[in-house]
């Protein structure tokens, strides 16, 4: 009975120390398994036709709906990106678009490339990633008023969001280079 509690006990160690080293040193692999990459040829594909990172893609959609196509907010966002309709539409109408329908917004490519369009248009805007970032998330309006005033971002909520967006980039273009860059 002792060599078996000796035995589990040294088997428990090893496994607590595995799982420490791999959630330190986060190795790719790992990284994959945590943060999954999904519609990557899309991603890359909208990523290059608005002059954006693909790793910054692949994160925004992560921290907005977890690759979720038909994730909804309680603000009414919706997709992959989490556009409201009103966002979405304005996007159509200003890319071209003829008819805007609510269900584009569960369709990852015209969801993506709604949301691709409108991060590169805050990027251009605010010539800032952490501004840009800040808009997606708590809107121009908000923005506009913290920079107007000398601010910094306000809402604590937005400051994580930007955060998370910054290091889920770093992961991104670490863990999934092939599929990102080629």
């Amino acid at each position: 009975m002792r060599r078996l509690e000796v035995a589990l006990v040294v088997v428990a160690a090893v496994a607590a120390g595995f799982t420490l080293y791999v959630w330190k040193a986060s190795p790719p692999w790992f990284e994959r398994l945590r943060y999954p990459l999904h519609y990557s040829t899309i991603v890359v594909e909208r990523a290059k036709a608005n002059d954006l990172d693909p790793a910054l893609l692949a994160a925004v959609i992560y921290e907005e709906s977890r690759f979720n196509p038909t994730a909804e907010s309680r603000s009414g966002a919706i997709g992959l990106m989490q556009l409201t309709p009103d966002t979405a539409k304005g996007i159509a109408i200003r890319t071209g678009g003829t008819a805007f329908r609510l269900s584009d917004l569960t369709n990852p490519a015209i969801n993506i490339r709604y949301g691709s369009w409108y991060l590169r248009l805050l990027l251009t805007k605010y010539g800032d990633l952490r501004l840009a970032l800040a808009a997606y998330n708590a809107g121009q309006g908000n923005v506009d008023r913290w920079k107007t005033a000398g601010l910094t971002i306000q809402f604590p909520e937005t400051r994580v969001y930007v955060e998370h967006i910054e290091r889920l980039q770093r992961v991104y273009r670490d863990a999934w280079k092939s599929q990102l860059y080629g």
